[in-house]
């Protein structure tokens, strides 16, 4: 059954900071022409000074252009040298003087206003040497309040950012500034979502879920645990599926906006790129909804009648497509399956709420055997499903599992043998066959990508297997696989607690 998707419900826009060697008028442009509902303007430099002589005419030919081009706006304030020529972002908010930032502010304000901007987002800042937090909380509060009654007079809401680093680091932090000013209406939270891999203790789905119904901007970028620095999609450690499905949950439907700051000498690229990015993670999402959709159907029905088990396992693949899980790395879905091989994989683990182990495992064989190879390979999924959940599985469901395995291990289905090589495998399989199931992969072209814990299993045994592989490729004369080379570069001396035989 083919669906189409559902839109992304919150506009999806892009900052201009990650613009800076292109006019704003191209920049406006661009993102129309590839698709983007909303900017995020940083004022300052080069787009819009706050400062200019003619702001007003600029401001009014920016409203218009902003209407022919029906693009959303939100206002950021995050330049860097635009009050301050010599440091960075001073002075803040927290500093001892801050008469400079709290002017620009006010001026942010008056320019949302004209330009019908969504919101001013803007930052506590860094303390300064010497200064204590309480002294930090109360000169935010003090000049917070200021602008906040200058927006109210205005119509402009504001949103503030937490930064890894600055006095206000974290969604906590930003609702703590809420609740010192009487829980205001007018300021609201920015969360970018790749701040939430450095500092926020619940990720980015708590961070999201925290600001909940105050989350009023949203910066997308990708980000490493290690350091606050924004990356292209793909190129750290952000959840971005798991972020849009967190919005979509929250019906969000405000501006959320890409935040690549360093990023200006390859602007018109990435904005292809993260673009692409942003409209795969959020069909990732969408098939996620149609399987859990289907998977709650489908137990409901099993529960009631378990005989209509095999019809449901059989027909995933027309209710929940066939698409691969990770298609930018595994196109064909060899290494990491498909969507309906993860789906009948969790429909079996979540079996085990209901079925007695005998029961669950005369039912993993009954799939297994009777199955096309699509059936067979989320009968294996799910055996590394309720390995990965349960590290004493059921001896029923064990022995079961061990026979489907070294079952799957005896053909040449390249797809079967990834799946074989999961998790169940890494916490069952003993030390001889899970070697000759990691060279069979090697043999077959099919990358070790597809192998739970290669790295803790290779051993020095397998070692010597590759070895004598490679030897026998260079005698004639042919090239040896990568993945060998890996497994020599991994030879080591782990201990090994499962059966050897």
């Amino acid at each position: 059954m083919t669906t189409t998707p559902a839109p992304v419900p919150f506009s999806i826009g892009y900052g201009t900071n990650g613009f800076t060697d292109h006019s704003l008028s191209d920049v406006l442009e661009l993102l129309h022409e590839l698709g983007y509902g909303s900017v995020a303007l940083t004022l300052g430099h080069p787009h819009l000074d706050p400062f200019a002589p003619d702001l007003d005419a600029r401001l009014s030919s920016l409203r218009s252009r902003l209407d022919e081009l029906e693009l959303r706006l939100v206002i950021e304030t995050g330049t860097r040298f635009l009050l301050n020529r010599r440091e960075k972002h001073r002075p803040a908010l927290v500093d001892e003087e801050a008469a400079a930032r709290v002017d620009f502010l006010r001026r942010a304000v008056d320019i949302a206003a004209v330009l019908d901007a969504e919101c001013v987002s803007f930052f506590s800042g860094i303390l300064p040497p010497g200064t204590s937090p309480a002294s930090g909380w109360q000169r935010l509060e003090t000049r917070v309040a200021e602008v906040l009654g200058h927006a109210a007079e205005n119509g402009v809401l504001l949103a503030i950012e937490p930064e890894p680093g600055m006095l206000v680091e974290t969604v906590a932090d930003a609702l703590e500034l809420r609740r010192r000013l009487g829980n205001p209406q007018g300021l609201r939270v920015t969360v970018d979502i790749g701040h939430c891999v450095v500092v926020e203790p619940g990720g980015v789905r708590g961070a999201l879920m925290e600001a909940g119904e105050l989350l009023a901007n949203v910066q997308l970028d990708d980000m490493r645990s290690a350091a606050h620095e924004h990356l292209p999609f793909g190129e750290g450690e952000v959840d971005v599926p798991l972020a849009l499905a967190t919005l979509a949950e929250l019906d969000y439907r405000g501006v959320a906006a890409v935040e690549l700051p360093r990023h200006s000498f390859d602007a018109p690229g990435l904005a292809v790129r993260s673009m692409a990015a942003l409209q795969a993670a959020w069909r990732d999402v969408q098939a996620g909804q149609a399987a859990e959709q289907w998977l709650q159907e489908s137990t409901g029905r099993i529960a009631a009648d378990p005989g209509a088990l095999p019809g449901i396992f059989a027909a995933a693949g027309r209710r929940v497509g066939r698409s691969p899980v990770h298609p930018d790395t595994d196109p064909t879905g060899v290494l990491h399956g498909s969507s309906s091989d993860y789906a009948r994989g969790e429909l079996i683990r979540r079996l085990k709420q209901f079925l007695p182990p005998e029961d669950l495992a005369g039912t993993v064989l009954s799939l297994y055997d009777r199955g096309d190879s699509s059936e067979r390979r989320g009968v294996l999924r799910g055996l590394g499903s309720l390995a990965a959940e349960d590290p004493d599985l059921p001896a029923p469901v064990l022995a079961a599992g061990l026979r489907l395995t070294v079952e799957a291990l005896r053909t040449n289905e390249t797809g079967l043998v990834a799946a074989a090589v999961g998790p169940f495998a890494a916490a069952y399989l003993d030390q001889h066959n899970w070697r000759h199931a990691v060279l069979k992969l090697v043999f077959m072209g099919v990358s070790l990508a597809a192998v739970t814990d290669l790295h803790d299993r290779a051993d020095d045994e397998l070692a010597r297997m590759a070895a004598d592989f490679a030897t026998e490729r260079q005698a004639a004369g042919r090239p040896v696989p990568d993945d060998v080379v890996l497994l020599l570069n991994r030879a080591a001396s782990p201990t090994v607690s499962r059966k050897e035989s």
